[in-house]
C-alpha cells in the first residue's frame, strides 16, 4: 500500500470513531426517559458498529469478505441515520443541532461505504 492509500484507511476509522464518540456525548445530554434510553441503545450500538466493521474490513481475508464487512458498515450506518431522529431533544436547542449533525454525519458514512461498494463489486 503506498502511503496515500493507507492515510485514507486511517482517516475513515478516525472518522468513523469520532462519529461514534459524537453519538455518546450526544446520548448523555439527553432526557432520561424510557423512549429516549431505549433508542439511545440503538444508536450507540449502530455507531460504534460502523468502526469496528471497517477495521475488519480493512484486515478481511479475502474480497468477498471484505465486501460483506463493508455491507454491514453501510447498514450500520443506515441504521445511525434513523435512530436519532427518534430520539426526544425536548425543546434543547444544542440537542437539535447535534442531532441534525448526527444524522448528516451518518448519511455522509453511508454514502462513503456505498461508493467504495461499488468500486469494489
Amino acid at each position: 500500500m503506498t502511503e496515500n492509500t493507507n492515510r485514507k484507511t486511517y482517516d475513515l476509522e478516525d472518522r468513523s470513531f469520532e462519529f461514534a464518540k459524537r453519538v455518546r456525548a450526544f446520548v448523555k445530554v439527553l432526557a432520561r426517559t424510557l423512549s429516549n434510553v431505549e433508542d439511545a441503545k440503538q444508536l450507540i450500538r449502530a455507531s460504534g458498529s460502523v468502526g469496528a466493521n471497517y477495521i475488519e474490513a480493512n484486515d478481511a481475508l479475502s474480497k468477498k469478505d471484505f465486501i460483506v464487512r463493508i455491507k454491514i458498515c453501510r447498514k450500520e450506518a443506515k441504521e445511525s441515520c434513523y435512530w436519532p431522529r427518534l430520539l426526544d431533544t425536548a425543546g434543547n436547542l444544542e440537542a437539535a443541532t447535534e442531532q441534525s449533525l448526527l444524522v448528516r454525519g451518518a448519511a455522509e458514512l453511508m454514502n462513503i461505504f456505498g461508493a467504495i461498494l461499488r468500486k469494489s463489486e
